[in-house]
């Protein structure tokens, strides 16, 4: 296991051997409420797990009885005091981290425990598999406070839907992990005791894995969403495979399987 060396008391970082690496929010006694400075550190951390060749897969996870509370308080209070410019450039921060996540080649999982309330259901939202706790609880907090909920807005609702959307955006009701799960925000909840084992189901499942494969297996998710099936898709559809193939890591998975070995990008775990 390997740490980080400019280690950031609000978020830890770690990489095992296997290539997980690890995201922990770290502010267990503030509920793991997140700031400006929080914002800025993941999204460092989220641009270079992207970018390093030698992380296979990411857990975003926590510290503490709760996965996150949303946005700090005295966070809050200072932007209170901000211009709108400043505001929007405060706002625009967290807008590029959302993205900067949701847009990462490597596949992501949140393991949630506890409240994710606010921002945290958008951090949530922006990974590709969300395992939660069968206690935990979820709410779109902010017209609450008389704020709305709009960075994380393009994320939600791909979650959850739009129809959704209407309801709990508007009513900050608390809702359920199983009701969670329905809407589409979760995929799936376990007990307490489980937690820790299925994500390591999970992170084992991907590391056999081609990471290649696995990079655009996401990246064509948002490149035929809601397209018309037409000719113009089919000849991307179809390009795309051939290219795989023909790819390196396409010829060592083919030949793997018809030899019947391991593939050499899947460790022994």
């Amino acid at each position: 296991m390997t740490q980080d060396n400019n280690q950031h008391n609000g978020v830890l970082f770690d990489l095992d051997t296997n290539g997980v690496a690890t995201v922990t929010l770290n502010r267990p006694e503030k509920h793991n409420a997140f700031d400006d400075h929080t914002i800025a550190r993941l999204s460092s951390l989220f641009k270079d797990i992207g970018e390093n060749p030698a992380v296979r897969c990411m857990v975003l996870t926590a510290n503490g009885k709760n996965f996150c509370a949303g946005a700090d308080i005295n966070w809050m209070q200072r932007m209170a005091d901000y211009s709108v410019q400043q505001n929007q450039q405060d706002a625009l921060a967290l807008a590029t981290m959302l993205q900067i996540l949701n847009s990462m080649p490597k596949p992501t999982i949140a393991k949630v425990q506890g409240i994710a309330f606010g921002g945290a259901v958008g951090l949530i939202a922006c990974c590709d598999i969300a395992i939660a706790t069968k206690l935990s609880r979820f709410c779109l907090s902010e017209v609450k406070l008389g704020l709305v909920p709009a960075t994380i807005s393009p994320y939600v609702i791909e979650a959850i839907g739009s129809r959704a959307a209407r309801r709990y955006f508007v009513t900050a009701e608390v809702f359920s992990a199983r009701r969670a799960r329905r809407l589409g925000l979760i995929s799936d909840t376990v007990t307490e005791e489980e937690l820790d084992t299925t994500i390591s189901e999970l992170t084992d499942a991907l590391l056999k894995n081609g990471p290649k494969a696995i990079a655009i297996a996401k990246a064509l998710i948002p490149q035929v969403s809601n397209k018309v099936i037409d000719s113009q898709l089919l000849d991307f559809t179809s390009s795309l495979i051939a290219e795989v193939r023909v790819s390196d890591e396409g010829q060592e998975g083919l030949n793997a399987f018809l030899q019947k070995r391991p593939a050499s990008w899947r460790q022994e775990q």
